[in-house]
């Protein structure tokens, strides 16, 4: 279960990467048994190459000293890490490897912003990784990253159907053997309200993925504009 930092710094590190004009999915298993990568973004360049970042998310410091293994198999590769992390264990990070510090948006901020707000906070270069060439198969290096988008999308189409995917004899069925524990002073330990809350929770995440695409989609076409005035 990934705790409330850890998905803030996903969500805000997933927003900065459509912002550069990159496509990001999170936990992209490697081929070669080189782990799993956290946050992995794709961009094509002008130059007609492909750019690949590779992005670890640590919000303690156990978690930082962690023995599993850290795919960092990018052109560019980067720790994730909240400020206060990233202050104690700066001396320890790779010379070749990048720093992103993460600090959460102070809610005065927020209430005077002029503009939609899509993170809960920001991310700040406090290191420049070095490039370094791709040793993995490019071609099976993409499958793998196709094959992480493809179930995002399979967890959006679930979400988007809701409870329709669930024949109604198994919901009441489900539902029936839980009625005698329903204490209506005590919604979050009734499954029931749990599973509709969850169910709103999951439709909200659907809907702020549509606004991501299109997000993704008006940054293409202004790239596009761009190119076109530079000829």
């Amino acid at each position: 279960m990934k705790t409330k930092l850890t998905l803030e710094l996903e969500k805000t590190l997933y927003e900065t990467c459509i912002e550069a004009g990159s496509i990001a999915v999170e936990e992209v298993t490697m081929p070669d048994d080189q782990g799993i990568v956290d946050t992995l973004s794709y961009q094509h360049l002008p130059n007609g190459t492909d750019e690949w970042r590779c992005y670890e998310l640590k919000v303690t410091k156990s978690d930082f000293h962690s023995h599993a293994k850290l795919s960092f198999i990018g052109n560019y590769n980067y720790f994730v890490l909240p400020l206060s992390l990233y202050q104690e264990v700066a001396d320890e990070i790779p010379a070749e490897i990048g720093v992103l510090s993460y600090q959460k948006y102070d809610p005065a901020q927020l209430e005077v912003a002029t503009e939609p707000v899509l993170t809960p906070g920001y991310l700040t270069v406090e290191k420049k990784p070095r490039y370094q060439e791709i040793t993995l198969d490019q071609g099976e290096l993409m499958r793998h990253f196709l094959y992480s988008l493809a179930r995002e999308v399979r967890k959006a189409k679930r979400v988007e159907t809701g409870i329709s995917q669930y024949a109604t004899d198994r919901l009441f069925k489900e539902l029936k053997k839980r009625h005698q524990h329903y204490d209506i002073y005590d919604p979050e330990n009734n499954f029931y309200d749990r599973f509709i809350d969850e169910t709103r929770a999951n439709a909200v995440t659907a809907l702020q993925e549509e606004v991501d695409a299109l997000n993704f989609e008006i940054a293409k076409l202004q790239h596009q504009l761009y190119e076109a005035k530079q000829k």
